[in-house]
Parts: C-alpha cells; sequence; structure tokens
C-alpha cells in the first residue's frame, strides 16, 4: 500500500474556505495536492503557492462541477499527471438564501445540479481507482443544515441532507473494496460564508453554541485529515458534525 506521503487528494472547490483549509492540512503532511476550482483562478493560485511552501506537490484545476464533460476532462488530466485521487474529498458547492415559496425551478436546479450532480459524477468517475487499488477515502463536506434543516435554506438543507444519505449507502456498496465513504457536516464555521451577517447578528447566534463560538475552517480540516488516514479504515457511514455541541 502506499504511504500518505505517496498519495494524491483531490479538493473540489479548494481555493478558498474550508477547502483550502484543508489543502493546507494535507500539504502540511507531504500528500500531492490537486486543488479542483471554477473560476477562482488567482485565489486557487494563492492557495496553491502556499501548499507548495509546505512541500507539496500540487495542480489547479478548473472545471464545472454540473459537466460531465468538463470532469472527464479533469479526470483524464489527472491520470497523465499520475494524480488519480486516493483521496476525494467533495467540498465544492453553493448554498442558497430564501424562502422556499421564492426558489425558482432555475434555483432548484443549479443548487441540486452543482451539490448533489457534482459530488456524484466525481465520486463515479474517481471511485474505479480506488476501487481497482482496494484503497480510497471518499469524504463529502456536508452541513449541520443537512441534519437539522434550516429556515429559509430548505433548498440548501436538501442537498446536503441527500449527501448525507449518498454517503451512507454508497459506505455500504464500497466497504469490502477497501474504499471509506464518511461526510463531515460542520455548523458554523467562521469563513467568507458569513459576510451576510452583521455583528449583532453573529454575536446571536455564538450565543445560542454550547461552545460560545463558530468553528474554524482547520478544525474542520483536522476532521477531514483524520478520515482519510490508513488507520481510519473502519470508520466508514459515518456523519461527523463538528458543531460546538450545537446539535447533538
Amino acid at each position: 500500500m502506499k504511504t500518505l506521503q505517496q498519495m494524491t487528494v483531490l479538493i473540489t472547490g479548494g481555493s478558498r474556505g474550508i477547502g483550502a483549509a484543508i489543502a493546507k492540512r494535507f500539504a502540511a503532511e507531504g500528500v500531492n495536492i490537486v486543488i479542483h476550482y471554477l473560476q477562482s483562478h488567482e485565489i486557487a493560485n494563492e492557495t496553491a503557492r502556499a501548499c507548495m511552501a509546505l512541500g507539496a506537490n500540487v495542480l489547479t484545476i478548473s472545471a464545472d462541477l454540473r459537466s460531465r464533460e468538463q470532469l472527464e476532462r479533469m479526470r483524464d488530466k489527472l491520470a497523465v499527471h499520475g494524480m488519480l485521487p486516493d483521496i476525494l474529498v467533495n467540498n465544492g458547492g453553493i448554498s442558497h438564501y430564501g424562502m422556499l415559496m421564492d426558489v425558482t425551478e432555475e434555483d432548484w436546479d443549479d443548487v441540486m445540479a452543482v451539490n448533489l450532480k457534482g459530488m456524484f459524477l466525481c465520486t463515479q468517475l474517481f471511485m474505479p481507482h480506488m476501487v481497482a487499488q482496494r484503497y480510497g477515502r471518499i469524504i463529502n463536506v456536508s452541513s449541520i443544515w443537512g441534519l437539522s434543516g434550516a429556515s429559509c435554506e430548505v433548498l440548501y438543507s436538501t442537498t446536503k441532507g441527500g449527501m448525507n444519505a449518498f454517503t451512507k449507502a454508497l459506505a455500504k456498496e464500497l466497504a469490502q473494496a477497501g474504499v471509506t465513504v464518511n461526510a463531515v457536516a460542520p455548523g458554523v464555521v467562521d469563513t467568507d460564508m458569513m459576510v451576510g451577517f452583521n455583528e449583532e447578528e453573529k454575536a446571536a447566534l455564538e450565543q445560542e453554541i454550547p461552545a460560545g463560538r463558530f468553528g474554524s475552517a482547520e478544525e474542520i480540516a483536522s476532521l477531514v485529515y483524520f478520515l482519510s488516514l490508513p488507520e481510519s479504515s473502519y470508520i466508514t457511514g459515518q456523519v461527523i458534525s463538528p458543531n460546538g455541541g450545537w446539535h447533538t
């Protein structure tokens, strides 16, 4: 079996926020890094430079998660570079805030296509490599809203709930192939996704969390890293929610 330093991790939506923190966490351990992004070219390059400064071999690649054709091209490029992922982190996604009565079909289709179809396509395209070598880790970055639901985030919550069900079902399908499938469902994390909240709203939200604070992207990255380790092979089909005790 490969050592961790011989493995490759692909992080979708890896240019910023939790995705960038995950990339840096793996880079610190010498894992080969593939940072996927859609349009954030410069930000992806900044994250790549930070990973290279930690000693990692890094490749950045752009693809639309809604497009099988683009993702197939991404897979083929990674194969040419000898960087088919041993660890797939399905982190790419988009949010949507608004009452269900105001959600359009276009809104519904777009969020479903990125958050669920994108995860499905990436998993389907990269799992054969893992099955063939009888080792792999698939880690889906979900959300606490996929567990508890959120008012005015029905669409987003639905996609994350679907991600959790996908995780549990696929884990059973791949267990005998040596591939684990888990989901990480963070609570409130201090990233740029919080820019829509003012300081008063943030303070009120913090008071609801038993830990008294938001999580950090680095804390989420540490859990993702742990689930990727060879010694985590008996953990599969789990949805783990680091949320400061907010939801138990």
